[in-house]
């Protein structure tokens, strides 16, 4: 097992079983989101790295696959090659070496995002886990206020069984957590062609998952999200987005296409989008006026240099 020891947490690189996982504190929404709906009304032009406090806001992410089938144009991942899914005792694994390698006992809030390397919803593991064993192994190890695990997908059009994982999710998150818990869509982009090209041809079209959008449940608490990792080229059209999907029901989150190595071959421009707000304010305002509620989320210079994005610690080790 190595350690990486990164600006605001840790990166658990193991190479025998293939995993890497991320821990890190958060530095308060207040520095880094613009989010008019919450009262957060700074426009965030660079984050200034500062230190993070693990019992205000403890952020888990964790590998569900063994690397990453999926093959976006703007991720390392794929540089690592693919070796299955995480069984249910390798994500307790996960969990359990980030909560007993720190001094901290308590928190107010220990997110645990589905996030890292993999697809979480071809792994079946991922609804076990939160569903019957995360709130204990957690307890076990921390006395945390609030646990709110998140699903972030890509929604693969080659998985049979990804509207049954939502919808599986969805209740896991309205019944299980009585609303605390999240799911995340990745859309990038209102242009199907666009889209196609940063997933590789391997997500659903955008009238697909309108379609799937439309047999979820009411959200309990939070909504559902709809991601846009953005460059200042991105097509995200307020109008094509408020057809295709209620506001009631999703809220849209804005963040930057992250500096990895694929990004910058793959010809993203990701060289100002963490300093200067003009590239996000263009899709967020006219969202805004659609009356959507959006969250603008800006991550610090030191975070990409800290290889915090998927497989890049593994990768360094291979």
């Amino acid at each position: 097992m190595q350690t990486v020891t990164t600006h605001t947490g840790k990166i658990y690189v193991d190479v025998e079983k293939r995993l890497e996982f991320l821990t890190v504190g958060d530095y308060g929404k207040e520095n880094n989101i613009k989010a008019d709906f919450l009262g957060l009304h700074t426009e965030i032009n660079g984050v200034k790295h500062k230190e993070v406090d693990l019992t205000k806001k403890w952020v888990a992410t964790i590998s569900t696959q063994k690397g990453c089938p999926m093959k976006c144009q703007f991720c390392d991942c794929p540089k690592y090659g693919f070796f299955g899914n995480a069984s249910i005792e390798e994500l307790t694994y996960e969990i359990e070496t980030i909560l007993k390698n720190e001094t901290v006992n308590h928190t107010d809030r220990f997110n645990v995002h589905f996030a890292r390397m993999g697809e979480p919803t071809f792994n079946p593991n991922v609804l076990t886990f939160a569903k019957d064993i995360l709130r204990n192994l957690t307890n076990k190890y921390i006395c945390a206020k609030t646990i709110h695990p998140v699903v972030s997908t890509m929604l693969p059009k080659s998985n049979k069984n990804l509207k049954q994982f939502i919808l599986d999710w969805c209740q896991i998150k309205n019944i299980d957590y009585n609303g605390e818990a999240g799911l995340q869509f990745s859309i990038n982009s209102t242009d199907n062609e666009q889209r196609n090209k940063q997933f590789n041809d391997r997500s659903l079209s955008l009238e697909e998952i309108s379609e799937l959008s439309k047999e979820l449940p009411e959200p309990k608490g939070r909504k559902y999200t709809l991601n846009f990792a953005v460059t200042k080229d991105t097509i995200l059209d307020a109008d094509r987005l408020t057809a295709l999907f209620d506001p009631q029901k999703f809220i849209v989150k804005i963040t930057p296409i992250h500096e990895t190595n694929s990004a910058i071959q793959n010809g993203f421009d990701v060289t100002t989008s963490y300093d200067d707000y003009d590239v996000y304010r263009e899709f967020e305002q006219p969202l805004v006026k659609k009356g959507w509620d959006v969250i603008v989320f800006v991550p610090s210079h030191e975070e990409d240099s800290d290889r915090i994005t998927c497989g890049n610690a593994l990768i360094a080790y291979k």
